[in-house]
């Protein structure tokens, strides 16, 4: 595959881990990078962001959730580039955090059907000229949580346990195609979400890892760039933890 043009395709790609992850691979042999937003304004700034940059990372809108987006997406970027994605990173992700005993419904779904059903969405989506072509990356962002578990995610934490049980299963359905599936679980990185904590959760979360820090976006990147590459081309069906030994 290393002689063709390839497509990346990002989604979540605004900020954090998939900002990181789409400027990685831009400054890898890719050819085209499209990060997908959840509106116009954000979309506008992936684009921007990156041609700042000197970087071809295209920014597109995308609702994760809707069957109909994404094929739409899908179809928008053959039509412009003459060619689907044959990379894909899902990593776009929400979280509705509560406890068990009041979690609402939407709170449930929400997380539900952004995080796994639209990795559904977009890798079957994905999936079809990828098998034409018999080379194919597909790497979904989990996380540590899905694992090690923390309170009030219940939802966050099932739907990134599916995701690697799915992940360990496609692997199997299409490893004769040339396509690996793999899936990264990031610990504490340093993102929006954790910027947020105050300082007695930062303090917890620092002890429970061994490094004593948060992880940086930029690490998670170098683990996707990796497993889009050519010299991961036997590696498939597995979840590569990355959290600073704290799992």
């Amino acid at each position: 595959m290393t002689e063709h043009k390839k497509i990346a395709l990002v989604t979540g790609a605004s900020r954090g881990i998939g900002k990181a992850i789409a400027a990685k691979l831009a400054r890898q042999d890719i050819d085209v990078v499209v990060g997908t937003a959840t509106n116009e304004q954000g979309a506008s700034a992936i684009s921007q962001s990156f041609q700042d940059q000197g970087l071809n990372v295209v920014g597109k809108v995308l609702n994760i959730g809707d069957p109909a987006s994404v094929t739409a997406l899908l179809s928008a970027i053959k039509t412009e580039y003459g060619m689907s994605p044959a990379i894909l990173v899902n990593n776009a992700g929400v979280t509705r955090d509560n406890i068990m005993l009041r979690m609402k419904d939407d709170e449930w779904h929400d997380v539900i059907n952004v995080n796994l059903n639209g990795t559904f969405y977009v890798t079957r989506a994905c999936l079809k000229d990828m098998v034409k072509a018999r080379w194919g990356r597909i790497i979904s962002i989990s996380s540590v949580v899905s694992r090690a578990g923390n309170p009030g995610q219940a939802n966050y934490a099932a739907s990134k346990g599916a995701i690697e049980a799915f992940t360990t299963t496609l692997a199997k359905e299409v490893a004769s195609r040339g396509i690996t599936v793999n899936a990264i679980a990031p610990g504490y990185i340093k993102t929006d979400m954790t910027e947020a904590m105050n300082d007695k959760q930062r303090e917890m979360m620092l002890a429970a890892i061994p490094m004593k820090r948060r992880g940086e976006p930029e690490e998670i990147a170098e683990v996707a760039a990796f497993i889009a590459s050519d010299a991961a081309s036997y590696l498939t069906g597995q979840l590569l933890h990355v959290n600073g030994g704290m799992y």
